[in-house]
C-alpha cells in the first residue's frame, strides 16, 4: 500500500483529496512538526456493503456502470412440468454436465 506524508495543515487543506485518493487504496500519514500523529487508511472490502464495493470498482475503472439501456428486468422463467424438470436434471447428471 502506498503511504501519502502530509503535516496537519496541508491535511485540513486538501482533505477531500486525499480521501479519494485513499478510497483508491492509498494511506495517509499526518504529522505534527514532523512527528506521526494519524494515519488514514482505506477500510477493508469485507466491511463494505455490496454497493459500495461496486462504487469502488467504478471509481477504480475495474468496471464499467451499467447505462439505463442495459438495466433492463429480465423476463420471467419459463414453466416446465416438474417431472421434465426433473428428467432433464438426471439426464445432465447421468452425461456428466
Amino acid at each position: 500500500m502506498e503511504m501519502i506524508v502530509v503535516g496537519i495543515r496541508e491535511a485540513k487543506l486538501q482533505f477531500s483529496k486525499l480521501l479519494k485518493r485513499v478510497q483508491q487504496g492509498e494511506a495517509v500519514l499526518v504529522k505534527d512538526r514532523g512527528r506521526p500523529v494519524a494515519r488514514i487508511v482505506p477500510i477493508d472490502a469485507a466491511e463494505l456493503s455490496l454497493t459500495e464495493r461496486i462504487k469502488r470498482l467504478e471509481v477504480q475503472g475495474v468496471i464499467e456502470p451499467l447505462s439505463e439501456k442495459q438495466n433492463k428486468v429480465l423476463p420471467s422463467a419459463i414453466p416446465v412440468p416438474e417431472a421434465l424438470a426433473q428428467k432433464f436434471l438426471q439426464e445432465d447428471r447421468n452425461n456428466g454436465g
